[in-house]
Formats: structure tokens, C-alpha cells, sequence
């Protein structure tokens, strides 16, 4: 067994890796750039070693600095966690040369798996049953609107190095692959350094399912069950779970051995996932083969208790795997919630700043149900334009799946995060969605959903009556407070008004101060201060994010975060009368919708524009962005320029 092995990566997927290098005794080196100096993979390592500038593209990217680091301290092995160069056969190989062990499947498997392209035809030669398309070199838009012609749209364009949802778009018609052909091979050529393309159908209405693989250095593969993958944005998956709603034994046991065939086809060995497009009727296609760790793999882990990556780490040192095919299990069900720092009522648009306030909720287990968060952040650290937005990987674990999903909800309502925008409003209301409940998915179930975006989960009646129950009883436990302050004047007892009215929105409710909700406060746990309140009404146990707002509070509860104002009658009566301020209008500029590098400026001052049509292009953690016309207007002047880092809400360009 190795002594000490460098981690080739960052954020949460370092940290999880140190933590099975700990358990295993082995000594950790960490690598970093100037960007990520203060970040907690560094703080957790045994050592560290700087390897240059921000930009992925000069320090993470950069075989030789990993070598150097290696070298420097002695480290005998390199885990490439996921993303920057754990699919790049190039690696592994440069390793070899300078006597270092990588930490993953040998090069003629990535070569052989890791290109898309390839992965097809390799699939179809193990008879894998694979996706229609055309898997040769695309030359320019012309030829790919013609192969998209004769596949039949829908179809999707997808970079052969991609991965994360970078160099992917659906198209239904020829416009939509010339637009789509040209961004993404810029996506791939920036992402990956390989601006390559190809072209396939699109199944409408499908599932994503992929199979996890584990593999030696002997010849035995083995499957550990499946992950559905189904809840996606832009390709990019949201959240996922394991085992499937939708398999059965019978089809687990076919994919599963497809993927395995493949995987001993290419000789691979270490863990690998081969994903599949699979029809509600529980059809199944090949998709690729991502020759790495998944970024889901926790929901493995948790159904099958088998630590991956202490699998591969024992596999690159040549041990044979310990487990057969009949010792693999299912037991229970996991999902895992990936919380983005990126803005769900902005259409998603990344958030980047400080980390103000950090609490997720506590891992634990406890009457059945794990609570898992793997993350790379931590309070008063920064999210980075640098990179992927990701903060944590959310997981519950428990004996049903309706079990897991309500650990979930209540895990998603405890997490606290202040001082940039986060997506978890946005998963905190699909796990209260009735279909995402009843399992019956597709990978079109967010744009099918939120079709207009996100808004905010729904405020219902019940749900409504419940803040402002919370909102009653948060302001009651406040003020039984202030009268126990030391030092207070003597003279006649205070007396409560009994009547409380809340402006929950737009809407006012009333309620009476009675003995239940004085009870109720006796139970609860909050004290002014704290980020979440946890109060049980009725039988439901209510985990309700606080924050402290003039005259109320802001409530954050089941992706629902609503002002609840709290006044006395005369109080009411007064506040009524105030008038509403209204907001500046912006309607005649076109604002950065998030901190970003301005790739295009695609007008002139000027020119008229029709609705729809691109107005700038803004690069924000290695995705663009085409910022379009909402209506018709007229350039009247130009803010920036083409290479400009902009801030939020910075002008871009003003109309007539």
C-alpha cells in the first residue's frame, strides 16, 4: 500500500479523497493555485504545493507541475478525482514514465472509453446496444446540418472530450445546430482542449441511468448497481439517486452485465460508470463511459456500503477485489442533492463572493437515516469565478425512498448559506413536487416543470398558515424575552396584545396569542440569533430557516422563502397605510447577470435588434453565456468590451 498520494484536484472532491486516504493511513499532498491558497483541500492535506496561477489552463491543467509536485514530496500515487485531467490518457501515461502510480484506469481503457466517439463504436463492437448518430469528425455547420438532417431531429451536439454538461446542446432545427455546433466547440476547445463534435438522436421523454463498474488489475469487473440521473439543467444533473425508480431485477441485472462486457472488453480497471439513455418502457441505450469517479458516487456508496474510492486506491496497488458479484447488495435507498453557488430566480446564472454564513446540516445517523455532506467549502471562504460552482453534495440515506426524500427536505431546510445565491430553494421544491415523489422522471422534467424558470416554490394556504404560525411564535419567544433584560424600569406589569396579524407576501392573516402556541414555544429551540428554528406542529416536525428582517422575518422552508412582517392591532392598522416602493427601472439596459469575462460583444451602437437575437456573450466558471434581446430595441451605447471582467448587475450596453 501506497504511503502518500497527491490529490490532482480541489474542492469537495479532494476533501472526500483525503478522508478515505486518512482511513486507510496514508499521507496526503495537496496542490493548489493562487486562487485557491485559502481553500480547505489545502487546509486538510498533510502537505501542499502551489502550482501557479488561477486559471485551471496553467496550474490544475499542467501534467509537469503535478509531476513536480510529486517529485518534491515524495508522494508515490495521484488520484485525479473528476474533471481537469482524470479522463486525459496523457496523464496516466506521463506518469508511468516518471515512476508515479495513477490513481485510475490504464491509458488504452481512457483512450478506449474516455473519447465519445471511440466509446460508440467500442460499445457497438461489445454489442452494447447504442444511440443513432453519426460518430466521425464534423468539419464545420454546414455538414453538421446535414448529419442532423438524416438522424431526424431532435438531435444533440455534444463535445467527444465533454463531460458536466460542457459542450452540449439539443437542437430541433437547422438554426438551433448552427448556433449550437459553434458554442459548443467553443465550450470544448476552452473546457477541454479538444474542440471535436458529434452528432446524435435525441430520445425524447428518456431517463438517465448509468451503471457503476469496479474493476482490477486481474481481470475481475464487477457492477455495484445503477444511479438514476434523470433530474437535469442544460445537461448538467441536479439530483440523483440510487437504486432507479424505474428498474427492475431483471433489467439491473441486463444493464449491469452490458456494462461490465464493455468494461472487460476495454480491460478496464478501477471505477468507471457506463451511462445509458433508457425509455420509460425500460429500453436501454449506451451513452459513454466516463473513466473516472463520478461526481454521484456517494449514492453507491451508501446503498452498497462499499467505499469507491478506497476500491480504487487498493486497485491501483494491485490488489485483486475483494468483492464478487454475489457479495453486492442494495440495501435501502440514497439521493444526493448538488448544491450550486448560481441564482435559481435568475435563470440559473452563477453567484461568486464570500461565504458569509456556512451551516449545513450535521452528518449523522440516526433511527435509520445517514445524512451526508461531502463538500470543499467552508464559512468565510470564497466561491471562485475560477471554477465549477459547486458547494456541497447533499445525501440522504434511508430504508425507503420516500424516506430518503423527506431526510432530504428537512437536511435541505437546516443548510444555511449567506453571502452569494444558491440553488437550494430550487431542490428544496422538487422534493416536494408530485411527480419527482411518484419517481416517474425524464431528463425533461425541470424544463417541462419550470418551463418560465423558477419563481419560488408555491405559497399554499396550509403552507401559508404554518409560517405565520412560525412567524407568531418566533416574535412571542422574542418578546418573552426582552421582558426578562436586566436593568428595566419598575412600575405597572406589560400587558400583550393577545391579537398578532402577519403580512406573509401581499397577504395579511390574524391570529390569537392562546395558550397552544405559548406551549408551542416552550418546545422550540430557537433563540433570537440562531439560523433555524425547529418546531413541531401538530405531529410534523418543522425545520424553518430564520433570518431577522425589520418588523418580522424572512422564513426559508421547503424551497419557500417568504417576509413574514409580525404586528400588534394599532401596529397593523398604521403599517397598512405605508405606502410601496417602487422598483428602478432597468428596462433600457442590458445588465451582467452574473460576475463573468466578456468572450463577444455581438452589436454595434446603433443597430437595431430583433427579439432573440444574441446581444453579448459573458463566460462565467467555463460556461457561456448568449445574453439575447428580450424585444426589439436599438443599441444606443456600449459599456464594455469584448475581454472586460464585469460584476453583477454592471451595464453592458444601454437601448434607445
Amino acid at each position: 500500500m501506497f504511503k502518500k498520494i497527491l490529490i490532482a484536484n480541489r474542492g469537495e472532491i479532494a476533501c472526500r479523497v483525503i478522508k478515505t486516504a486518512r482511513k486507510l493511513g496514508i499521507g496526503t499532498v495537496a496542490v493548489y493555485s493562487d486562487a485557491d491558497a485559502r481553500a480547505l483541500h489545502v487546509d486538510m492535506a498533510d502537505e501542499r504545493v502551489n502550482i501557479g496561477p488561477a486559471a485551471a489552463a496553467q496550474s490544475y491543467l499542467v501534467i509537469d507541475k503535478i509531476i513536480a509536485a510529486c517529485r518534491q514530496t515524495g508522494a508515490e500515487a495521484v488520484h485525479p478525482g473528476y474533471g481537469f485531467l482524470s479522463e486525459r490518457s496523457a496523464f496516466p501515461k506521463a506518469l508511468a514514465e516518471a515512476g508515479i502510480v495513477f490513481i485510475g484506469p490504464n491509458p488504452h481503457a481512457i483512450d478506449a472509453m474516455g473519447d465519445k466517439i471511440e466509446s460508440k463504436k467500442a460499445a457497438a463492437a461489445a454489442g452494447v446496444s447504442t444511440v443513432p448518430g453519426y460518430m466521425g469528425i464534423i468539419e464545420g455547420e454546414d455538414e453538421a446540418v446535414k448529419i442532423a438532417r438524416d438522424i431526424g431531429y431532435p438531435v444533440m451536439i455534444k463535445a467527444s472530450a465533454g463531460g458536466g454538461g460542457k459542450g452540449m446542446r439539443i437542437a430541433f432545427s437547422d438554426s438551433e445546430v448552427r448556433d449550437g455546433f459553434a458554442r459548443a466547440k467553443s465550450e470544448a476547445k476552452s473546457s477541454f482542449g479538444d474542440d471535436r463534435v458529434f452528432i446524435e438522436k435525441f430520445i425524447t421523454n428518456p431517463r438517465h441511468i448509468e451503471i457503476q463498474v469496479l474493476g482490477d488489475k486481474h481481470g475481475n469487473v464487477i457492477y455495484l448497481g445503477e444511479r438514476e440521473c434523470s433530474i437535469q439543467r442544460r445537461n448538467q444533473k441536479v439530483i440523483e439517486e440510487a437504486p432507479s425508480p424505474l428498474l427492475d431485477e431483471k433489467t439491473r441485472k441486463a444493464m449491469g452485465e452490458q456494462a461490465v462486457a464493455l468494461a472487460k472488453a476495454v480491460g478496464y480497471d478501477s471505477a468507471g460508470t457506463v451511462e445509458f439513455v433508457a425509455g420509460q418502457d425500460r429500453s436501454f441505450f449506451f451513452l459513454e463511459m466516463n473513466t473516472r469517479l463520478q461526481v454521484e458516487h456517494p449514492v453507491t456508496e451508501l446503498i452498497t456500503g462499499i467505499d469507491l474510492v478506497e476500491q480504487m486506491i487498493r486497485v491501483a496497488a494491485g490488489e485483486k477485489l475483494a468483492i464478487q458479484q454475489k457479495d453486492v447488495k442494495l440495501n435501502g435507498w440514497a439521493v444526493e442533492s448538488r448544491v450550486y453557488a448560481e441564482d435559481p430566480y435568475r435563470n440559473f446564472l452563477p453567484s461568486t463572493g464570500r461565504l458569509v454564513r456556512y451551516q449545513p446540516p450535521a452528518e449523522k445517523l440516526e433511527n435509520g437515516i445517514t445524512v451526508r455532506n461531502d463538500t470543499g467549502v467552508f464559512e468565510g471562504g470564497e466561491i471562485s469565478i475560477w471554477y465549477d460552482p459547486m458547494i456541497a453534495k447533499l445525501c440522504t440515506h434511508a430504508p425507503t425512498r420516500a424516506a430518503a426524500v423527506s431526510a432530504m427536505s428537512t437536511a435541505l431546510d437546516e443548510f444555511v448559506i449567506d453571502g452569494i445565491q444558491h440553488n437550494i430553494p430550487f431542490v428544496s421544491a422538487i422534493m416536494e413536487h408530485e411527480v419527482w415523489k411518484s419517481g416517474k422522471l425524464s431528463t425533461g422534467f425541470i424544463a417541462e416543470q419550470y418551463p418560465e424558470g423558477f419563481k419560488g416554490a408555491e405559497l399554499t394556504g396550509e403552507k401559508a398558515a404554518k409560517l405565520v404560525q412560525v412567524a407568531v411564535l418566533l416574535d412571542h419567544i422574542e418578546n418573552s424575552r426582552k421582558r426578562h433584560i436586566s436593568g428595566q424600569m419598575n412600575g405597572r406589569e406589560v400587558k400583550f396584545d393577545r391579537s398578532r396579524h402577519v403580512r406573509l407576501g401581499k397577504t395579511w392573516h390574524s391570529l390569537q396569542l392562546d395558550e397552544t402556541l405559548e406551549e408551542l414555544a416552550s418546545t422550540c429551540d430557537w433563540v433570537p440569533g440562531q439560523s433555524v428554528a425547529r418546531i413541531v406542529l401538530g405531529s410534523e416536525r418543522l425545520s424553518v430557516q430564520v433570518k431577522r428582517i425589520l418588523n418580522g422575518y424572512r422564513l426559508t422552508w421547503r424551497g419557500i422563502s417568504a417576509d413574514a412582517f409580525v404586528y400588534s392591532t394599532r401596529e397593523a392598522e398604521l403599517a397598512r397605510l405605508m405606502p410601496e416602493k417602487k422598483l428602478a427601472d432597468t428596462s433600457k439596459k442590458l445588465l451582467c447577470p452574473m460576475p463573468g469575462l466578456v468572450v463577444a460583444i455581438e452589436v454595434k451602437e446603433g443597430q437595431d435588434v430583433k427579439a432573440g437575437e444574441p446581444l453579448a456573450i459573458v463566460e462565467a466558471m467555463k460556461m457561456e453565456n448568449i445574453l439575447r434581446a428580450e424585444r426589439d430595441v436599438t443599441v444606443k451605447k456600449l459599456n464594455a468590451r469584448k475581454g472586460d471582467s464585469l460584476q453583477v448587475d454592471a451595464v453592458i450596453m444601454e437601448f434607445a
